[in-house]
């Protein structure tokens, strides 16, 4: 067996021990004494009851929740408040926590970067909420040592948003979901189906929380087994991790496209929520003595090796060991790849980075939610004690996960050991993660025990000439890596783990730089608006046709957030609307900016009252499907194709930077997540789904008529009219996926700005 198996269809766990297939009725039978239906034992999950629990709409089956507390990051939480206060905002109505882990640096942009944490930091003091500075603590070690709890519902607008080992479940989304919140109005849902997560076994000591995930992300992301599906950790494997270690799993299960996570509780939770000063948070958290699952994910625990999820994704994992016995033919698949991704042969030379010795890495980084924590940096510690990084190319850097972090690693001498061992030690920060902060050489390789490993996340620009890739990995065999001068090693070649002393947290350092003002709201405080900070532009209701411009057209098999709207420096602009969406698919498709606003400009020519002359044919074209189309009745706008948009990040901008160049549209085969639609819908863009060939190029245009009454009659089939050279050149099927009635009006608005000041 191997270390990680997936079942066939659903199953029942009986006593939170024994899985039974539900195919095999009379074995539940035999065990229960009677008959047990999965709809009734769909109840006995943790997952269904804290979401019923949350759960306003009365409906079982179609959930409208409302959430115990939010939480942004400096990328996202200006225009959420902005968002929020167009819409009518007075003060946050639950706990609200900014903190600034992204944008920590300040290196670009002059004053802007500061200038939004300040806004930040006013925005909590005006409505009343919860401050957390630059390199305190990244977003999620701070919400695991502070917020998280039994039985909660957190809502993130980052996509790692995952607290499940403390019990509580949470779900990253875009800023639109959090305005929704803060406005006291509900994240609509269908139920999700929930997806036993079963753990036995122990792990081997030298294997991390990140090859746990990797091997789960390696079975799981490409059949979407748990796509927009809850992931329930049971079973009696949980009991032989700590909770630390759980989190460094847990905080994973984003990159399995999941929409949130949850896991049984016990003895091991409780203590680390009375050791982090809140006892008091602790529920017990099982599955009932019946409960049926949706779907069964087995994992072995002791049968998972050190993993490495190789460019440029990390669901493309193998353990090292196998990449180490086949590195030829296995990194020959990655430069293929990275050679498609550049545009350009030779865009990577792994292949050359091997000898003798080995595969020869010239990087190595443990940061961030994943990484960062105390156990991870710990064993890192013990692993190159008395040892050197060497001092040639290869280098380590270390980011503990929070200053309570930080100084208990200090205290124990885990800092000294790393630094005497020539690694560097740096403070909270996500930007490794993201392309702001350690971006590697061009052509080299890096080993990260961070979350993303997407093409070019790690900072590089391919349209310069750069590529550089990044290879996941536990921060143990980074360790071993860093001990053996840069060479690929398993964490298995030594033999110094488990030796982790018990964490002393002290919550010091937050009651002295943490401003917490929930509930204290004072509307005498101005809002503190640096230069860079602009208001949202106006947008306009939807028109009853709409005649969409080919802006984009990407036939790669997944399109990330990163790709949509690079991460990195371009987050210097995340106040300014216009100014990030500059930088709107400059990766992927950099003359989509350039095609968007000469678009636009059509647009506003329209609104003038005229029919643009350059597209007059256009305009006759479509007046042959539709009589009525009209200057007055046709809005103009962009549209963006892809295949499957959407992986990676929560950050609205993806969609948002679109919007205000005149996007009007997607159209895809699927979106790879949820929270990509949802930012799609919530910033006024028609969510269009096709099987269709994509019978088009940039250029083309595509009109689809009766769309603003069909949306509202709650239509969900269009025909989309191909028009290339002033002629009708074909029509595709155009659907989509349910709306809610809301989602509904927000389109209609034009967004979801429009639609709460319309409210």
């Amino acid at each position: 067996m191997d270390a990680v198996k997936l079942y066939e269809g659903g199953v029942f766990l009986v006593d939170g021990e024994t899985v039974v297939p539900a195919s095999e009725g009379d074995a539940i039978k035999a065990m229960t004494g009677g008959e047990v239906t999965a709809e009734a034992a769909r109840r006995g999950t943790i997952a269904y009851r804290i979401m019923q629990e949350h759960n306003t709409s009365g409906d079982d089956a179609n959930l409208k929740i409302k959430f115990d507390a939010l939480t942004s990051h400096d990328i996202t939480y200006v225009g959420i408040v902005q968002t929020a206060k167009a819409s009518g905002l007075t003060k946050f109505p639950i706990p609200y926590v900014l903190t600034c882990c992204h944008n920590s640096l300040c290196a670009v942009g002059g004053t802007i970067n500061e200038d939004d944490h300040l806004f930040g930091l006013s925005a909590a003091k005006h409505y009343g909420g919860i401050f957390v500075p630059p390199h305190i603590a990244v977003i999620h070690q701070y919400m695991r040592e502070m917020m998280a709890g039994g039985g909660k519902m957190i809502l993130g607008s980052d996509s790692h948003t995952r607290y499940g080992a403390l019990g509580t479940m949470a779900i990253g989304e875009g800023g639109g979901e959090l305005v929704k919140q803060l406005l006291g109005q509900t994240y609509d849902v269908a139920t999700p189906e929930v997806i036993a997560i079963y753990l036995e076994g122990e792990p081997a000591p030298f294997v991390g929380p990140q090859d746990i995930a990797l091997a789960i992300i390696g079975a799981v992301y490409e059949c979407g087994y748990v796509k927009n599906k809850v992931m329930e950790f049971v079973g009696p494997g949980v009991a032989s991790m700590t909770t630390d270690y759980r989190n460094g799993v847990d905080v994973m299960t984003t990159e399995t496209t999941c929409l949130s996570s949850i896991w049984r509780t016990d003895a091991d939770t409780q203590k680390y929520l009375a050791d982090h000063g809140r006892a008091d948070e602790f529920k017990q958290l099982d599955p009932e003595a019946i409960a049926y699952y949706d779907g069964c994910v087995r994992v072995d625990l002791s049968k998972v090796r050190p993993m490495i999820a190789l460019p440029f994704h990390p669901s493309n994992v193998y353990t090292i060991d196998e990449l180490n016995a086949n590195l030829d033919d296995i990194l020959a698949s990655v430069e293929k790849r990275a050679d498609e991704i550049a545009g350009r042969a030779g865009a990577l030379d792994l292949r050359g980075k091997v000898d003798a010795a080995g595969l020869h890495v010239q990087q190595g980084t443990i940061a961030g939610c994943a990484g960062g924590n105390y156990t991870n940096v710990i064993e890192a510690a013990h692993a190159l004690r008395g040892k050197s990084c060497g001092d040639g190319v290869f280098n380590l850097s270390v980011y503990p996960s929070s200053q309570p972090v930080f100084a208990d690693l200090v205290k124990k001498g885990a800092i000294f050991d790393l630094m005497q061992a020539g690694a560097i030690i740096r403070t909270a920060f996500c930007g490794p993660c993201f392309g702001a902060g350690d971006t590697p050489a061009n052509n080299t390789l890096s080993i990260r025990h961070t979350t993303r490993n997407f093409p070019n996340r790690e900072g590089s620009k391919p349209g310069q000439g750069q590529m550089s890739a990044v290879a996941l990995m536990d921060a143990r065999s980074i360790a071993a890596t860093a001990a053996n001068g840069g060479v690929l090693t398993s964490a298995e070649t030594l033999d110094c783990w488990g030796d982790v002393p018990e964490h002393e947290f002290d919550a010091s350092s937050y009651e002295h730089r943490v401003f917490n003002g929930f509930s204290k709201a004072e509307e005498e405080e101005p809002l503190c608006y640096g230069p860079n900070i602009k208001d949202w532009p106006e947008m306009e209701a939807l028109g009853e046709n709409v005649l969409l411009q080919v802006c984009s057209k990407i036939l790669d098999p997944v399109t990330t957030t990163d790709e949509l709207i690079p991460s990195g420096e371009t987050s210097s602009f995340r106040s300014n609307p216009l100014g990030l969406a500059e930088f709107a698919l400059s990766r992927r498709d950099p003359a989509y900016v350039g095609r968007a606003k000469a678009t636009a400009a059509l647009e506003a020519e329209r609104k003038a009252g005229t029919v643009p002359a350059d597209i007059a044919d256009v305009f006759a074209a479509a007046q042959g499907v539709c009589a009525d189309a009209d200057a007055a009745n046709t809005e103009i706008g962009s549209m963006v194709y892809a295949i499957k948009p959407g992986d990676g990040s929560a950050r609205e901008q993806a969609a948002s930077c679109q919007r205000v160049l005149g996007g009007l549209a997607n159209i895809c085969q699927q979106y790879a997540t949820k929270r990509y639609r949802s930012n799609v819908i919530n910033w006024g863009m028609l969510p269009f789904q096709s099987d269709d060939e994509p019978a088009f190029e940039p250029g083309d245009w595509i009109f689809v008529p009766g769309v603003r009454e069909a949306i509202a009659t709650g239509k969900s089939e269009f025909s989309g009219h191909i028009i290339r050279d002033g002629k009708v050149a074909g029509t595709m099927a155009l659907y989509t996926a349910p709306l809610t009635d809301d989602e509904r009006e927000i389109i209609l608005d034009g967004c979801l700005i429009n639609f709460n000041r319309r409210k």
